[in-house]
């Protein structure tokens, strides 16, 4: 290759210029010889490394066998110095570290196995809740709030008196009630008297048409005899006196007869007075048992164990019929678990249920599952859904599903189980 000139771009012992030609011949000569060059020094560093590498190693596994003999010799000056200067092996080929990666995985894996054996018996959800019996206390009468022995958060048991109302007005009704039954009582014992003299009056018209049937037989025997007997041996008169005797006892009878009638109606009437009479008495009586029955709302008895709660009365308002006063959660709680429906394909009644209650998370209860919805909640909302209609995205359906405590009536008062409370339920299913 020819070699430019220092500054004046002319060949040495010429004084002639190079073509542009020439010299861009001459600068591609120079790049392939310095690229040359490079990889030749390249490839001699990554040799030399190579042999020190090994060299190291050597020496590494030489040191290893001496201190294993317990060998004490020491080594050259030249070899102490070049030992200074090796390179110690990355931590990941370190025999510690291996070992350590390799009991650590085990352990994992192993941990891994015992966890799943041991998950897979069971199924868990965090949507969960307590849930029981809430009973609301409504008046069923209008009136002011007399008196209340109870307070907030009581325990209260079946039967205890809570409210009284002002029972006035419905008293003054009862002894209004019992007033008109006695009045209806008399008048029904009035009617039966009216009956019994109306019978007497009808037996005292049979015996007068039975008098006036007699007469009327009489005079009509006597008549036929006057008829009979010769004309010369009677007069006219006597036998026109005979005649009228005879129509006088005909209409004695007829007298007779419309009185025994008239009698036999008064007794009709009499009796039909007398169960008109015995109907105001049965509607006196209601009237009374009503009047009774208001008068007992207004004492407001407990109608189960359990709490107060949500009090909105204070003696001295007046209370609204329907008007909730209070509530009165009961002691017998139950855990409402909404489970997504691929967690029940080897649920049953019965199974074992472990239940954690956030609000006492120390506190360990045991339950068994009571029952399973017929149907998903989705379904019993206010909006159920139409897959018929629109686009359609399958989503996983919660199932509630009822779990009963195996303890008895949540009276404690230090960890009281109400409604409402968060739990976690985990039950056994194999």
């Amino acid at each position: 290759m020819n070699e430019s000139g220092e500054g004046d771009g002319q060949r040495p012992g010429k004084g002639k210029t190079n073509s542009p030609e020439s010299e861009q011949a001459e600068e591609k000569d120079e790049s392939k010889e310095t690229a040359e060059e490079n990889r030749k020094a390249h490839r001699e560093r990554r040799d030399s490394e190579k042999e020190e590498s090994q060299d190291d190693e050597r020496e590494q596994s030489a040191d290893d066998t001496d201190s294993d003999r317990g060998g004490s010799d020491e080594k050259p000056g030249k070899e102490k110095s070049e030992e200074g200067k090796r390179k110690k092996p990355p931590v990941y080929k370190r025999p510690a570290f291996i070992i350590s990666a390799i009991v650590i995985l085990t352990v994992f894996v192993v941990g891994a196995i015992i966890v799943w054996l041991y998950v897979r018996h069971f199924v868990w959800t965090d949507d969960a809740y307590v849930d029981g019996h809430v009973v609301q206390i409504a008046p069923q009468v209008s009136a002011p709030v007399q008196a209340l022995h109870f307070d907030d958060n009581w325990y209260v048991h079946k039967g205890d008196l809570l409210v009284e109302l002002d029972p006035a007005d419905y008293q003054a009704a009862s002894e209004q009630a019992q007033a008109q039954l006695d009045a209806s009582r008399t008048r029904v014992a009035q009617t039966l008297t009216q009956i019994e003299s109306a019978k007497a009056a009808v037996a005292e018209a049979a015996a007068q048409l039975d008098s006036a049937q007699v007469s009327l037989d009489n005079a009509k025997r006597d008549l036929r005899r006057y008829q009979e007997v010769d004309e010369a041996a009677r007069s006219r008169q006597q036998l026109d006196n005979a005649a009228t005797a005879e129509k006088n006892a005909e209409a004695q009878l007829h007298q007779a007869e419309a009185r025994k009638a008239s009698a036999e109606a008064n007794v009709k009437t009499s009796i039909a007075a007398e169960k008109s009479a015995e109907a105001d008495v049965g509607t006196a009586m209601a009237s009374l048992k009503r009047a009774q029955v208001s008068l007992g709302y207004c004492k407001i008895h407990a109608p189960c164990d359990g709490r107060i709660t949500e009090r909105t009365v204070e003696a001295g308002n007046f209370a609204q019929v329907s008007q909730t006063m209070f509530m009165i959660v009961s002691p017998y709680v139950w855990v409402t678990a909404n489970f997504k429906e691929t967690q029940l394909t080897y649920m049953r009644p019965g199974d074992e249920v472990q239940l954690k209650v956030d609000a006492f998370p120390n506190l360990k209860l045991h339950g068994h599952v009571d029952s399973i919805q017929a149907g998903s909640g989705a379904r019993f909302g206010i909006l159920p859904p139409e897959n018929a209609t629109g686009n359609f995205v399958k989503i996983v359906q919660r199932v509630p599903v009822k779990l009963v405590f195996d303890i008895g009536p949540n009276t404690n008062d230090t960890e009281l189980i109400s409604p409402g409370l968060s739990v976690v339920p985990r039950v056994r299913i194999r």
